[in-house]
């Protein structure tokens, strides 16, 4: 089976937000057997809208719509369907009734004609319910396409699709099965790893589809099985990434998408029982960012300071000044001395400290761009290792947060 995801609005084609839906939609349809083929982001314009719904009509199993469902002038969707499928707007009592009890129940203000607009609905769709919003789903069967269009507010989309869209699709179509299995890789490049196991990768099963997801410092390799039987999808996979541990098992750190290495050390950290702070310069706080995005992150992690500038590392960090003077603040003797002084002062197991020249200019270290020390203290030593990463900023500050990790990892690892 086959979707497209249509996202409607001029805010989305102008930059002004991002667009997160087709991303939560195509994964729901994902789980169930249905693959996106297509994701498009459209203007709020008639013409363009009905062109596009004409492109799509019998190319798709399943169109999928958010946006333009609000209670303005330049909400133009419903009126678009009507046109499109030559129908009119009627209102729905139960509609209005849900409106009502958000306006005036939980908002406590009086309803409006706009509001009352809400409960209009093409005479021939699906009305889809929506609890946590005022803006009905429709749905819409023509020729061998669903049509079926949302709010575009993530929250009132979510619900929608979670409680309506979902359940009704399985009931409706015979899927097929689609088995992911993501594994999470750091330290090694795109093209050394697929030179490595280019043997494994040619003798897969034309079932089962490799794709590389590369990103700074990582490298997630995902494996696809399409077919009638899941269990024997998921088999298969099985088998095929026993053959592949012992080939890069060294540098294979998780497995699937909630499974990163900020989960995969928090996992380390509390079955050892030890402890973590952090020490950051040049990353600005983001490893300590992705540590506590992790639940029950505050067993293992105790702190971390952003240490900027130079008088934050000396005053708050207590690095010593000659240091910085003799060999620049972006220098191994100064990463070590950040390590062992937040171990120190957060009385924990171990610390990671970074500092580097991130760019675009040098600012207080004549080292050149993309430098980066990174530094781990252990209970029992200290140790810092040099990178350049290159430039742009974004491209420095991401390397240097996953190669934190693939230390700390392979640090933890092996105690």
């Amino acid at each position: 089976m086959k979707a497209a995801v249509i996202t409607i609005g001029d805010e989305i084609l102008i930059g002004q937000i991002v667009d997160t839906n087709s991303s939560y939609i195509s994964k729901a349809l994902d789980k169930i057997g249905i693959a996106t083929y297509e994701m498009l982001s459209i203007s709020d314009n008639k013409e363009h809208i009905l062109k596009t719904f004409k492109d799509v009509q019998n190319n798709f199993d399943v169109v999928i719509i958010t946006g333009g469902l609000g209670p303005t002038k330049d909400d133009i969707t419903k009126k678009t369907f009507c046109d499109y499928f030559d129908d009119v707007l009627v209102q729905n009592d139960e509609v209005l009734q849900n409106v009502k009890d958000i306006i005036e129940g939980f908002y406590k203000k009086p309803i409006t004609q706009l509001n009352i607009d809400q409960a209009l609905v093409p005479s021939k769709a699906k009305v889809l319910f929506n609890k946590v919003g005022t803006a009905p789903g429709m749905l819409m069967e023509h020729e061998s396409t669903v049509f079926i269009s949302l709010p575009g507010v993530p929250y009132e989309m979510k619900y929608l699709v979670d409680n309506e869209i979902i359940p009704y699709l399985v009931e409706k179509f015979e899927r097929p099965y689609i088995v992911h299995k993501t594994l999470m890789t750091y330290g090694r490049g795109e093209s050394l790893i697929a030179e490595q196991i280019e043997n494994w990768e040619t003798n897969l099963p034309n079932f089962i589809k490799l794709a590389y997801l590369p990103s700074p410092g990582k490298v997630r390799l995902r494996l696809t099985a399409r077919g009638e039987n899941e269990d024997f999808l998921k088999e298969a996979i099985f088998n095929e990434v026993e053959k592949l541990k012992p080939i890069i098992g060294d540098i294979i750190v998780g497995y699937e998408e909630d499974e990163t290495i900020e989960v995969v050390l928090g996992k380390l950290f509390a079955e050892k029982k030890v402890t973590l702070s952090t020490a950051e310069s040049c990353t600005g706080g983001k490893i300590s960012q992705l540590i506590t995005a992790v639940a029950g992150a505050s067993a293992y992690f105790y702190g971390g300071i952003t240490a900027y500038s130079n008088q934050i590392k000396t005053d708050v960090l207590k690095v010593n000044s000659d240091l910085i003077d003799e060999f620049s603040v972006v220098s191994a003797a100064v990463a070590k001395e950040m390590a062992l002084n937040c171990k120190s002062i957060f009385k924990t197991d171990y610390a990671i400290a970074t500092t580097g020249n991130a760019g675009p200019t040098k600012g207080e270290s004549d080292a050149e761009l993309g430098t980066v020390f990174i530094a781990i203290a252990t209970p029992n030593e200290v140790f810092v290792e040099e990178f350049n990463f290159g430039q742009p900023r974004e491209k420095v500050v991401y390397r240097a947060v996953n190669t934190a990790f693939e230390m700390l990892y392979k640090e933890i690892s092996k105690n």
